[in-house]
């Protein structure tokens, strides 16, 4: 054995050992580019995710030239590349040497900063068995190719990641499933005790109107039957929100039905195909249930209107009312915890939440996520 393969094997094994300890997705990329950076010829890289339908995103870096790191990534954030072209058309299956790069030659063509000499690149594909997550490019000055060694270097580390995203992936799927599983057991467990007691409330109170003959008694008891009506109200959309009821049947559906259990008039727009990841789906119904919601506590009326409209890149939710409306102070925090949530599920995503809203004239709320 050489000392260059004794060398090759140290390194796959410390990067091997931090694959295997970390278990947050980003950082442990970025980890493992590191080590090999520092223990291989290579002096630069970055990691593209790419996702069924092409689009790339650049999640990782170490040790970028100037001119790829000018603002926040520009020539590696924007353009095309034949590695990326290579990988969407599924003829990227191993470390490769890169004979030119699009991206390399705008930030040198820019002159916005020192390129160290980066001219070309190596890149492999990162995938574990049948399912490919993005590729790995690797640098180094003044070369614009790799020795076969190299590359073969390169291809088992892409392989270590490759099973190690898998890893966490299947992780983050059982995590969700677990969640579920105890959203179903805490909705089922609260419908079967909160819910019923609350239900046998609300018919105590009507006996008690009827059998009491004193107005002030009848009355308590009527303003028991409306407290506890209101609690049960509370109650079933809050087993709505941990068991979204209909969502099998489709989004629009569940929207549908969680806004007849509030007593809302709800009017559906819809442009474009309604099929999304189940991910993006929930958050969509989760936000449109903080909407509705909204509506019901706050804005004073039975009426609302969703627009939902499917673009190429991006889901656009606009959700309208014509109540009370409000008006945020922006140096105060948000007036409801609603809209906190909102805001927070769609950055969790990506995306962003805006709204406007007059005292009078009602709210209009828009939700952006990329797709």
């Amino acid at each position: 054995m050489s000392v260059n393969d004794h060398s090759n094997i140290t390194i796959l094994k410390e990067i091997a050992e931090l694959l295997n300890e970390e278990t947050d997705l980003i950082p442990m990329l970025k980890g493992a580019l590191s080590k090999f950076l520092r223990g291989t010829n290579f002096e630069t890289g970055w990691i593209f995710f790419i996702n069924e339908k092409g689009k790339n995103e650049l999640i990782a870096h170490e040790n970028l030239p100037e001119a790829l790191e000018f603002n926040n990534c520009h020539h590696l954030q924007k353009g095309g590349c034949w590695c990326v072209s290579r990988y969407r058309k599924n003829e990227l299956k191993k470390a490769s040497n890169i004979i030119e790069c699009q991206r390399i030659e705008a930030a040198i063509e820019s002159k916005t900063g020192d390129n160290a000499d980066i001219t070309h690149h190596a890149t492999v594909p990162l995938q574990s068995g049948d399912e490919r997550f993005g590729i790995l490019n690797v640098a180094s000055p003044k070369t614009n190719k790799f020795s076969e060694e190299e590359l073969e270097l390169l291809e088992s580390v892409a392989f270590q990641m490759g099973s190690a995203i898998k890893r966490i992936n299947l992780t983050k799927q059982e995590q969700e499933i677990a969640l579920v599983r105890e959203r179903n057991r805490l909705a089922r467990d609260l419908h079967d005790s909160v819910n019923q007691l609350l239900f046998s409330v609300t018919l105590t109170a009507r006996a008690g109107i009827e059998m009491s003959e004193a107005t002030e008694i009848k009355d308590t008891f009527k303003e028991i039957q409306q407290l506890t009506q209101s609690a049960l109200t509370e109650m079933r959309a809050l087993i709505w929100q941990l068991r979204p009821k209909g969502l099998e049947s489709g989004l629009l559906e569940a929207i549908k039905a969680y806004a007849e259990m509030l007593n809302i008039n709800l009017t559906v727009n819809v442009s474009g195909v309604i099929q999304f990841p189940s991910r993006v789906e929930e958050t969509l119904f989760r936000i449109t249930q903080e909407a509705l919601n909204n509506i019901r506590k706050h804005a004073g009326v039975q009426e609302a209107i969703i627009y939902i409209t499917v673009t190429p890149t991006d889901i656009l939710l606009v959700i309208k009312d014509e109540g009370r409306g409000f008006v945020i102070d922006p140096e105060k925090s948000l007036p409801s915890i609603g809209l906190q949530s909102i805001q927070d599920r769609s950055a969790a995503l990506g995306g962003s939440a805006d709204w406007v809203s007059q005292i009078g004239k009602g709210t209009e709320l828009l939700i952006r996520l990329p797709y």
